[in-house]
């Protein structure tokens, strides 16, 4: 009889070899231990609403200082601060908007948005590393020379907006702050750079209103605020926007283009209607 056709007897001892030592076991769908998932909270966001994620620098103040950020404004860590925000949104479709100043961008998803079911701790984890990573890898791009001499830090927050109306007026106080904050550093540090000490120049500006600022830059120091760059004014508003690209060419080597939507960085009033007649219905955002 052929050896095939008669089942080989094995001793009791004999134990089957296992096929792999690093083999990952079969996950157990009603293991004992699963009874912890049930102390997690469900931190799902509110149903219809507009969500935004603002993540912010932390520490940036003493950050600026050790790397030697220009005052009042540093164009290269304002740039790379946009092209973080613009590689977070080819990451994420979903974001329709972004805006920025300073060390602070506000991501805003679509109120019928179920990326990650809507999860408050995933959106603000995955969205807050997305940006961090990307401004760490695009740190020698806009830096130069200037090495990082340790890891940024961005926290970030989760808001829900029941109404565009809502949103925009959210949108509004960010932008309104870009001009407050700017208008005041830029007296401060003129002031600072003049010779006077950081107590005599927080005394000069004490109580002074707009005009008044306005006032102290052009006859002290001949600056026409209304004429700085528009970044430091308004901010910075990443949207997608149609852009004639090259998608390829043809056997005679003429070129064939068509319009791609791309991630574009605008420095514009929010406030007002215009930039929302002109951009709220590619972007969904209409009443």
């Amino acid at each position: 009889m052929h050896l095939s056709a008669k089942r080989l007897l094995l001793p009791p001892s004999y134990q089957r070899p296992v096929a792999c030592a690093y083999s990952k076991p079969k996950r157990m769908a009603n293991s004992k231990y699963e009874y912890v998932k049930r102390f997690e909270l469900d931190d799902s966001l509110l149903l219809g609403c507009w969500i935004v994620i603002r993540i912010d620098g932390k520490g940036f103040t003493r950050f600026s200082e050790v790397h030697g950020f220009e005052k009042p404004n540093d164009k290269r860590a304002l740039d790379l601060m946009d092209e973080a925000a613009r590689s977070v949104m080819r990451d994420y479709p979903e974001i329709k908007l972004a805006y920025g100043e300073s060390d602070e961008y506000s991501f805003v998803l679509h109120k019928d948005t179920n990326l990650y079911g809507r999860r408050t701790s995933k959106l603000i984890s995955t969205i807050t590393s997305c940006f961090t990573g990307n401004y760490v890898r695009l740190w020698s791009q806009f830096l130069g020379d200037q090495q990082l001499q340790y890891t940024p830090v961005f926290d970030g927050r989760a808001v829900c907006y029941p109404t565009l109306a809502i949103l925009r007026d959210y949108l509004s106080w960010r932008q309104a702050d870009t001009h407050i904050n700017n208008q005041y550093n830029t007296c401060y540090w003129c002031l600072v750079k003049s010779g006077k000490t950081p107590a005599d120049a927080q005394a000069t500006l004490k109580g002074t209103d707009t005009a008044a600022k306005n006032e102290l830059l052009f006859g002290h120091f001949g600056i026409n605020y209304a004429h700085l760059p528009e970044q430091f004014r308004k901010g910075s508003v990443v949207i997608r926007r149609p852009v004639r690209k090259v998608v390829k060419y043809r056997e005679d080597g003429t070129a064939v283009e068509r319009d791609r939507l791309e991630e574009c960085v605008l420095h514009c009033d929010i406030i007002g209607d215009a930039f929302w007649k002109q951009y709220g219905p590619s972007l969904d955002m209409v009443t």
